[in-house]
């Protein structure tokens, strides 16, 4: 419950700017690739988060070269649907991000997110370097303490990034009345303490 309550904390102070995706241009960013069910969902969340510079949906771990959703969708092709989290470690760090990340998803559930099942919405972490690696597995020790199963999130060097089609990208702030949205969501996000 304590690493639970350190997150809603770091939610809260991180503060939340849903206007855009894309804050700043900060020149030492770091990137860091997220599964966590369905790529809407991150998104949403991270789009609030102080010092994340950009957020892109997409497709990470698969075979496939240049998959499209429907592609993916079949759970054939081997890739997360996952959310590219470029960041400012000045103003956010990785820990706070995996904090977070722990908090707005279930890692104890395999390949599967609430209504959303099969391999494509596994739970996921791709790091770009060795010490993201380090703090990811470092986090993910702490946050099993929280959980009565055992954590399966996968933690994975980071492939090739396939870009998701452009209807994917910012979908909450486009497409807020749509039951997806109002049902899966808009909840997460009041859960997670930030706005709708």
């Amino acid at each position: 419950m304590k690493y639970l309550l350190i997150a809603l904390t770091t939610l809260l102070s991180l503060g939340a700017d849903p206007t855009n995706s894309t804050k700043g241009t900060a020149k030492n960013t770091e990137t860091i690739t997220l599964g966590a069910g369905c790529f809407w969902c991150t998104e949403a969340v991270f789009q609030q988060i102080s010092g994340v510079v950009s957020i892109t949906s997409g497709y990470m771990g698969g075979t496939v070269k240049n998959p499209s959703y429907e592609q993916v969708s079949t759970g054939e092709t081997g890739h997360a649907e996952v959310a590219r989290i470029v960041y400012d470690p000045q103003v956010v760090s990785l820990e706070k991000i995996l904090a977070t990340f722990w908090h707005i998803h279930d890692p104890t559930s395999l390949n599967h997110q609430g209504a959303d099942f099969g391999t494509q919405y596994r739970s996921a972490i791709f790091y770009a370097t060795e010490d993201q690696k380090r703090i990811a597995e470092k986090s993910k020790a702490e946050a099993a303490k929280e959980f009565s199963k055992p954590i399966v999130t996968e933690i994975s060097k980071a492939g090739e990034f396939y870009v998701a089609e452009n209807y994917h990208q910012d979908y909450y702030r486009l497409n807020k009345r749509k039951p997806y949205c109002q049902m899966v969501i808009a909840p997460k996000l009041r859960k997670a303490g930030l706005k709708e």
